[in-house]
């Protein structure tokens, strides 16, 4: 393996033209590229068997290229390589590479999927059972979504000994037709075998419907008609088909005891929960019938106007059952708020089955621990929903150019940093510093602020002081890095690097925008800090909360983007992921502080020893809540001073308590 050339731009005028290495200088050899960013930064990575025809595909034709190239392109200022022997060699240089910079442009795969149903498709002349994924079909009954295609198999295994449903494909079916001989299923009694007619299209209709009633829960009944067969053939002697009925029997059971029950039987209820922020919502509904939940359905909405959960309640029990079968509703809808028309929605809903509909918000019990694992359901399909929608390449890059044309920016943000600061009533002061890059967070980068000294103070202060510390460090770090290489084959010696560690320095990367959670207070004392600072390349604005108005420094009037945009919904999302940052350390530094103050003044117990319970516990909810025995199993602790502990933490409690 061997090194070879690098090519930097001058610093006059910005582009791929800038950088270019010269004609002839590029190997024909195979090899690993990097394209570097102003500040030294690896953005890409990529391998050739042809460094030369590899590279020059990039600067020959640069409108015809992929919009992301393209930024790419105009985002580096500058490419180096390395020849290796071998595409082996290069293949394994390039996995390091990757590695080792985690470069903004690289593709990113992430775990993706879709659920199974089991779908039974009614609309045809001869109904089919089958696994189903991706989009619904007219005229199809759908059941699941089952967390693994084999689940449902499973389960139409031992279904298909009471209900010998199709389950061919068009293909097969025709070739059975043409040649006169069912497939192996109608050979072994698992198929009516509709297609050689031992059935009539009526008759397997009835079949598929029975099955279909099954599984939408109406299952004692099929139950106790094969029992009383079963009966009825051994009073005969038909002991044969009375065995078999005992089999049927058995292979319906166990294909219920498949499906988990979660309420008492005779329950026929939909539960329905919201996980929402203030753009978008997520809603998960489970089916529980005869006490078994027999499906799951999930959807995700733009919050277009202002409306709380009642409000949201409300309107997606008029989307879901307006149009809905009556056999489809419910005897009880169980939602997580009463719909602000309770009694006129349910009477609605009545109507239309033809029986009462009640819609309860449970308080207690089964139900109500339901209600909050689909909840749970719902907050991860949010959760879910938001990470597929940073993975969109294209909702990406349209965020950041509405979040440059809004904010009258010169080139898109392609790094962003967001700053909160989280307190208890002016104490324990803590700020976050969350990093976007490309519109993906760099977790990596997070940073986290302990401020001291500004208690009581209010956010402008701790605002202020935290830009200040950040983009200091940010200046001190520049200052200590060298120049490029003159020569072209090494690596260029600006690289912001720490010598010592091999590691990126902590606050080497200035950001395009920097956002700060509040109003024009908070984004004035970012800008002042950073004009104190002599920084005048970075663009600051501050994100409020209740209406999410972005303010930018000096402005009387807020910047309203569109509530669907893109560009807001990144704003919103990198605001919320500093929140969630600053509150999370908050918390540990608080419950680090509460357990200590109230352990002061127990003799023997130093800091080495409330750090020991610290670990061994977790947390001071916990700590409160252990004995004086369980206090003792921590190495140090003796019984004298576990009961000091316990009768110290039971005073610091009723004084919390007044």
């Amino acid at each position: 393996m061997a090194n070879a050339g690098v090519s930097r731009a001058s610093g006059t005028p910005r582009g791929p033209a800038s950088y270019r290495p010269a004609p002839g200088s590029i190997p024909e050899s195979p090899g690993v590229y990097r394209f570097r960013d102003e500040h030294g930064r690896v953005i890409y990575v990529g391998k050739a068997k042809n460094l030369r025809q590899r590279l020059n595909s990039y600067f020959a034709d640069f409108a015809g290229l992929h919009p992301r190239t393209q930024t790419m392109l105009t985002t580096a200022t500058g490419v180096d390589w390395t020849v290796v022997n071998t595409e082996v060699e290069a293949l394994q240089l390039e996995y390091s590479w990757i590695k080792e910079y985690d470069p903004r442009f690289n593709v990113k795969y992430r775990d993706d999927k879709s659920y199974p149903y089991l779908a039974v498709t009614m609309g045809e002349e001869f109904p089919r059972v089958m696994v189903m994924r991706g989009a619904k079909q007219k005229g199809t009954r759908y059941f699941g979504p089952y967390s693994h295609a084999w689940a449902i198999r499973e389960t139409v295994d031992l279904l298909l000994r009471v209900f010998p449903v199709r389950t061919c494909s068009p293909g097969v079916f025709r070739r059975s037709a043409r040649i006169g001989r069912p497939c192996l299923l109608g050979d072994i009694g698992k198929c009516s075998a509709p297609c050689v007619g031992r059935v009539t299209p009526e008759e397997h209709r009835a079949i598929a419907e029975d099955f279909c009633d099954f599984m939408s829960g109406s299952t004692a009944r099929f139950i106790k008609r094969l029992e009383r067969e079963m009966f009825e053939a051994a009073a005969v002697e038909e002991f044969e088909r009375a065995a078999r009925l005992r089999d049927d029997v058995q292979a319906l059971r166990r294909a219920l005891e498949k499906q988990a029950v979660v309420l008492g039987d005779g329950t026929d209820c939909d539960v329905i929960a919201f996980a929402e922020d203030a753009l978008e919502a997520a809603v998960q509904v489970f089916y529980v019938r005869d006490g078994r939940i027999r499906g799951r359905r999930g959807w995700v909405v733009d919050k277009i106007e202002e409306v709380g959960t009642a409000e949201l309640v409300e309107r997606f029990l008029l989307q879901m059952y307006g149009d809905a079968a009556p056999e489809a509703l419910p005897r009880e809808v169980l939602v997580p708020a009463e719909p602000p028309d309770r009694a006129a929605l349910a009477d609605l809903l009545s109507e239309r089955r033809g029986a009462r509909v009640e819609i309860r918000v449970p308080r207690r019990g089964d139900k109500k621990t339901l209600l909050e694992t689909v909840a749970r359901n719902a907050e991860e399909a949010l959760a879910q929903h938001k990470l597929r929608r940073a993975g969109d390449l294209t909702a990406r890059s349209r965020a950041l150019e509405e979040i440059a044309e809004a904010l009258d920016l010169d080139q898109a943000p392609l790094r962003i940093e967001c700053y909160d600061v989280s307190h208890t009533q002016g104490s324990d002061v803590v700020a976050s510093m969350v990093v976007f890059e490309d519109g993906l967070p760099r977790k990596s980068e997070y940073r986290r602020f302990s401020i001291r000294g500004l208690a009581g103070q209010g956010d402008v202060a701790s605002i202020h002081e935290v830009i200040t510390r950040r983009f200091r460090r940010y200046l001190e770090e520049r200052s200590s890095v060298g120049e490029l290489s003159a020569d072209g084959a090494a690596a260029p010696v600006g690289e912001p690097i720490d010598p010592e560690t091999g590691k990126p320095r902590k606050f080497a990367y200035p950001p395009n925008l920097v956002v700060v959670d509040g109003g024009p207070a908070q984004a004035a004392a970012a800008r002042r800090a950073l004009d104190e600072l002599g920084v005048t390349d970075v663009a600051v604005c501050g994100l409020a909360k209740r209406l999410e108005e972005v303010w930018l420094p000096g402005d009387d009037q807020p910047v309203i983007l569109p509530r669907a945009s893109e560009g807001l919904y990144l704003l919103q999302r990198v605001r919320d992921e500093a929140h969630r940052f600053a509150i999370t350390y908050h918390r540990a530094k608080r419950s680090k502080n509460l357990t200590e103050s109230a352990l002061d003044g127990i003799v023997g117990l130093g800091p080495a020893r409330k750090q020991a319970l610290l670990r061994h516990f977790g947390s001071v909810k916990r700590l409160r809540a252990a004995t004086a025995d369980q206090i003792r199993e921590v190495p140090g602790i003796g019984p004298a001073t576990a009961e000091a502990i316990v009768a110290a933490l039971a005073k610091s409690s009723k004084g919390d308590e007044t």
